[in-house]
């Protein structure tokens, strides 16, 4: 119960105490869960990455797994996702660096998770429906619909061929990660060597088509030059589709503040990333310990059967990320970069651990509520929810009209 009371002085300097309001309820953590669905009933809530495409090629393919049921061993489902009032999915393409040195070809298992995505959908017809525009998911949120879009994840995927990026566009591709976890032809990856200073010009060059065509550019997984150099080649707004702040853990993939001043700048978004590592800087410098551990094993002539044993033994003891912690950085990067530049990018699916309280895609509702709790406007909960990764489209789709016209 809250009671509210004001203090008065008199003419005569003596202290009058009047109740304004007795036994005003505090809000319940249900209350404010009941509020975020009501929200989320009023704009698509737009998750920028979830890796679902891969663990589903992981476990046979389509066929082999029943999304329209609950599946236990995975953080997404039709059950969940409608539990979680998700309103638009970025469904990843994930396409390994492995690729690049396996004399395989990155962009025939790209076209491989397109693919994977595209029959998804329509096999779930009921459920999903295939947006290309910002229009799209809002005409099929209208309709009780989860749009379907897809972002290529990893650059290495268009084999430096700017005709096979403009093919992937065709194919309904709308953001391409510029890397994954290591360096390419033209540009740096935040977790590998840095051989370019950021991007080359034909990096700069892929930049810029991306913007003639109208797909975003997703600046998760580079390097902080790669970052610096795509948003000062870039004519539209930028998209981080799953990151989150350097400050609150000291993870290479996560965005200094130096740089969420140039995102507001831009006018683009970081949607905020769920990976444990990212979220908690006691998680991440615990993982970066075990890996340690792990390679002073081998370095000591341990076998892959000891390592692994001593691995699951120091994940029991792991510290845990929070939903909490995943808050604190939306409201660390609304305090930098302002409200206008936030979203949210679960990575579901595409990582093995979760903070508590964020373990699948129906507990969205519940981080909508903790930033209810924290005093946040309906308003700017929309605008997190779903309402900047619209902007950020529409932005897009307009860069490419604009620059359309101007080759013609």
């Amino acid at each position: 119960m809250r009671v509210f009371w004001k203090a008065a002085v008199g003419r005569s300097g003596g202290l009058a105490v009047l109740l304004l309001a007795a036994a005003v309820p505090a809000l319940s953590a249900q209350d404010y869960r009941a509020q975020a669905l009501r929200i989320l009933k009023t704009v698509p809530l737009i998750d920028g990455h979830n890796d679902i495409p891969d663990a589903i090629r992981e476990r046979g393919g389509l066929d082999s797994v029943d999304f329209a049921v609950l599946q236990p061993k995975l953080m997404t489902d039709i059950p969940k996702l409608r539990a979680g009032a998700v309103g638009a999915q970025f469904w990843a393409a994930y396409v390994p660096v492995t690729t690049i040195h396996a004399g395989e070809h990155p962009a025939v298992y790209a076209l491989e998770q397109i693919d994977l995505v595209q029959r998804l959908c329509h096999k779930y017809a009921s459920t999903f429906a295939a947006a290309l525009t910002a229009a799209d998911v809002e005409r099929n949120f209208k309709a009780g619909k989860i749009s379907c879009l897809i972002g290529i994840e990893g650059g290495h995927a268009i084999e430096n061929s700017l005709g096979a990026l403009r093919m992937f566009y065709r194919l309904g591709v709308r953001y391409m990660t510029l890397t994954h976890w290591e360096t390419i032809d033209w540009a740096d990856a935040a977790t590998d060597s840095a051989r370019h200073n950021g991007l080359t010009p034909f990096g700069e060059d892929v930049v810029r088509e991306m913007n003639r065509l109208g797909m975003l550019v997703d600046l998760s997984h580079v390097s902080d030059a790669t970052m610096v150099d795509a948003i000062r080649v870039s004519r539209a707004p930028v998209f981080y589709s799953h990151s989150s702040a350097r400050a609150l853990s000291n993870h290479v993939r996560n965005v200094p503040d130096s740089i969420l001043a140039m995102v507001k700048a831009n006018g683009g978004v970081v949607m905020v990333n769920f990976n444990p590592g990212f979220v908690s800087e006691t998680v991440r410098l615990y993982e970066d310990s075990m890996a340690a551990r792990a390679r002073a094993l081998r370095a000591g002539g341990g076998d892959s059967a000891t390592v692994a044993d001593s691995t699951r033994l120091w994940e029991a003891r792991a510290p845990k990320a929070t939903l909490a912690q995943v808050a604190d950085h939306i409201d660390h990067i609304r305090a930098v970069a302002g409200v206008d530049h936030l979203g949210l990018g679960s990575d579901f699916d595409g990582i093995t651990s979760v903070p508590t309280g964020l373990e699948d895609v129906s507990k969205f509702p519940d981080l909508i509520a903790e930033l209810l709790r924290r005093g946040w406007s309906e308003q700017d909960v929309r605008k997190v929810a779903g309402l900047n990764a619209l902007r950020v489209m529409r932005a897009a789709e307009q860069v490419a009209v604009e620059m359309r016209r101007g080759r013609s």
